[in-house]
Protein backbone atom coordinates (compact mmCIF):
# COMPACT_ATOMS: atom_id res chain seq x y z
CA UNK A 1 0.00 0.00 0.00
CA UNK A 2 3.09 2.58 0.92
CA UNK A 3 4.58 1.16 -2.58
CA UNK A 4 1.75 2.45 -4.62
CA UNK A 5 -1.04 3.78 -3.25
CA UNK A 6 -3.00 4.27 -6.58
CA UNK A 7 -2.90 0.30 -7.08
CA UNK A 8 -1.61 0.46 -9.94
CA UNK A 9 2.75 0.27 -10.27
CA UNK A 10 4.58 0.72 -13.63
CA UNK A 11 7.75 -1.70 -14.31
CA UNK A 12 10.58 1.15 -12.65
CA UNK A 13 8.50 0.82 -9.79
CA UNK A 14 8.04 -2.68 -9.80
CA UNK A 15 11.60 -3.18 -10.22
CA UNK A 16 12.43 -1.17 -7.30
CA UNK A 17 10.29 -3.23 -4.98
CA UNK A 18 11.50 -6.06 -6.24
CA UNK A 19 15.46 -5.47 -6.14
CA UNK A 20 14.55 -5.34 -2.15
CA UNK A 21 13.97 -9.31 -2.09
CA UNK A 22 17.52 -9.97 -4.23
CA UNK A 23 19.99 -7.25 -2.61
CA UNK A 24 22.76 -9.49 -3.38
CA UNK A 25 22.13 -9.30 -7.03
CA UNK A 26 20.55 -7.29 -10.15
CA UNK A 27 17.28 -8.24 -10.09
CA UNK A 28 16.21 -5.97 -13.14
CA UNK A 29 15.82 -8.39 -15.68
CA UNK A 30 14.25 -10.67 -14.16
CA UNK A 31 11.48 -8.18 -12.26
CA UNK A 32 10.99 -6.95 -16.17
CA UNK A 33 10.11 -10.65 -17.36
CA UNK A 34 8.18 -10.96 -14.09
CA UNK A 35 6.49 -7.79 -14.47
CA UNK A 36 5.69 -8.80 -18.30
CA UNK A 37 3.96 -11.90 -16.95
CA UNK A 38 1.98 -9.90 -14.70
CA UNK A 39 0.91 -7.16 -16.98
CA UNK A 40 -1.55 -9.65 -19.05
CA UNK A 41 -3.53 -6.62 -20.61
CA UNK A 42 -0.16 -5.03 -22.14
CA UNK A 43 -1.09 -0.91 -20.82
CA UNK A 44 2.43 -0.57 -19.27
CA UNK A 45 1.00 -1.12 -15.50
CA UNK A 46 0.27 -4.13 -13.02
CA UNK A 47 -2.69 -3.41 -11.04
CA UNK A 48 -3.73 -5.05 -7.94
CA UNK A 49 -5.78 -6.98 -9.47
CA UNK A 50 -3.36 -8.23 -12.12
CA UNK A 51 -0.94 -9.12 -9.24
CA UNK A 52 -3.49 -10.77 -7.30
CA UNK A 53 -4.60 -12.97 -10.20
CA UNK A 54 -1.04 -13.63 -10.83
CA UNK A 55 -0.43 -14.80 -7.59
CA UNK A 56 -3.44 -17.24 -6.92
CA UNK A 57 -2.68 -19.00 -10.18
CA UNK A 58 1.01 -19.30 -8.55
CA UNK A 59 -0.23 -20.12 -5.27
CA UNK A 60 -3.77 -21.83 -5.98
CA UNK A 61 -4.20 -23.05 -9.19
CA UNK A 62 -3.73 -26.43 -11.02
CA UNK A 63 -0.53 -27.95 -11.30
CA UNK A 64 -1.39 -27.30 -15.53
CA UNK A 65 -2.19 -23.60 -14.50
CA UNK A 66 0.89 -23.04 -12.65
CA UNK A 67 2.71 -24.57 -15.80
CA UNK A 68 1.05 -22.36 -18.47
CA UNK A 69 1.62 -19.36 -16.08
CA UNK A 70 5.54 -20.39 -16.04
CA UNK A 71 5.51 -21.29 -20.01
CA UNK A 72 4.07 -17.75 -20.48
CA UNK A 73 6.52 -16.12 -18.35
CA UNK A 74 9.51 -17.68 -20.10
CA UNK A 75 7.81 -17.63 -23.91
CA UNK A 76 9.45 -13.85 -24.07
CA UNK A 77 8.22 -12.76 -27.44
CA UNK A 78 4.82 -15.06 -27.16
CA UNK A 79 5.15 -16.57 -30.23
CA UNK A 80 4.28 -20.02 -28.56
CA UNK A 81 7.51 -21.50 -28.38
CA UNK A 82 10.65 -21.15 -25.71
CA UNK A 83 13.64 -20.62 -28.05
CA UNK A 84 17.33 -21.11 -26.52
CA UNK A 85 18.02 -17.73 -26.41
CA UNK A 86 14.61 -16.77 -24.36
CA UNK A 87 15.45 -19.30 -22.19
CA UNK A 88 19.07 -18.16 -21.50
CA UNK A 89 18.09 -14.92 -21.29
CA UNK A 90 15.69 -16.06 -18.71
CA UNK A 91 18.76 -18.00 -16.79
CA UNK A 92 20.93 -15.24 -17.49
CA UNK A 93 18.74 -13.34 -15.26
CA UNK A 94 18.11 -15.17 -12.30
CA UNK A 95 22.01 -15.78 -12.14
CA UNK A 96 22.40 -12.07 -12.23
CA UNK A 97 19.42 -11.84 -9.69
CA UNK A 98 21.01 -14.62 -7.12
CA UNK A 99 24.46 -12.33 -7.58
CA UNK A 100 28.06 -13.44 -7.17
CA UNK A 101 27.89 -14.55 -3.47
CA UNK A 102 24.94 -16.75 -4.02
CA UNK A 103 27.78 -18.79 -6.39
CA UNK A 104 30.71 -17.85 -5.90
CA UNK A 105 32.12 -20.61 -7.31
CA UNK A 106 29.62 -20.82 -10.31
CA UNK A 107 31.26 -20.90 -13.77
CA UNK A 108 30.42 -17.88 -15.99
CA UNK A 109 28.77 -20.89 -18.76
CA UNK A 110 26.59 -22.20 -15.94
CA UNK A 111 23.65 -20.39 -17.74
CA UNK A 112 24.66 -21.88 -21.07
CA UNK A 113 24.75 -25.20 -19.48
CA UNK A 114 21.21 -25.29 -17.55
CA UNK A 115 19.49 -24.15 -20.62
CA UNK A 116 21.18 -27.33 -23.03
CA UNK A 117 20.12 -29.38 -20.06
CA UNK A 118 16.50 -27.84 -19.92
CA UNK A 119 16.23 -28.38 -23.67
CA UNK A 120 17.46 -31.90 -23.63
CA UNK A 121 14.19 -32.76 -21.25
CA UNK A 122 12.12 -30.38 -22.64
CA UNK A 123 12.35 -30.52 -26.46
CA UNK A 124 10.52 -33.60 -27.08
CA UNK A 125 11.05 -33.64 -30.91
CA UNK A 126 14.56 -31.85 -30.89
CA UNK A 127 13.28 -28.99 -33.44
CA UNK A 128 14.74 -26.15 -31.51
CA UNK A 129 12.16 -25.00 -29.59
CA UNK A 130 9.85 -26.10 -26.52
CA UNK A 131 6.13 -25.53 -27.36
CA UNK A 132 3.67 -25.34 -24.62
CA UNK A 133 2.90 -29.16 -24.82
CA UNK A 134 6.26 -30.53 -24.77
CA UNK A 135 6.71 -28.08 -22.00
CA UNK A 136 3.87 -29.30 -19.77
CA UNK A 137 4.47 -33.34 -20.65
CA UNK A 138 7.93 -32.84 -19.76
CA UNK A 139 7.47 -30.92 -16.28
CA UNK A 140 4.97 -33.32 -15.41
CA UNK A 141 7.07 -36.09 -15.69
CA UNK A 142 9.84 -34.24 -13.94
CA UNK A 143 9.75 -35.28 -9.98
CA UNK A 144 11.95 -32.57 -9.06
CA UNK A 145 9.83 -29.63 -11.24
CA UNK A 146 6.28 -31.51 -9.32
CA UNK A 147 7.67 -30.99 -5.79
CA UNK A 148 8.60 -27.64 -6.51
CA UNK A 149 5.14 -26.84 -8.39
CA UNK A 150 3.56 -28.35 -5.32
CA UNK A 151 5.68 -26.02 -2.69
CA UNK A 152 3.07 -23.07 -2.37
CA UNK A 153 0.02 -26.11 -1.67
CA UNK A 154 0.41 -25.89 1.87
CA UNK A 155 1.07 -21.92 2.02
CA UNK A 156 -1.62 -19.63 2.95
Amino acid sequence: KNECPSGVVNEENFKTIYSQFFPQGDSSMYAHFLFEAFDTNKNGSVSFEDFVFGLSIILRGTINDRLNWAFNLYDLNKDGCITKEEMLDIMKSIYDMMGKYTYPNMQDDAPIEHVENFFQKMDQNKDGVVTIDEFIDSCKKDENIMQSMQLFDNVI
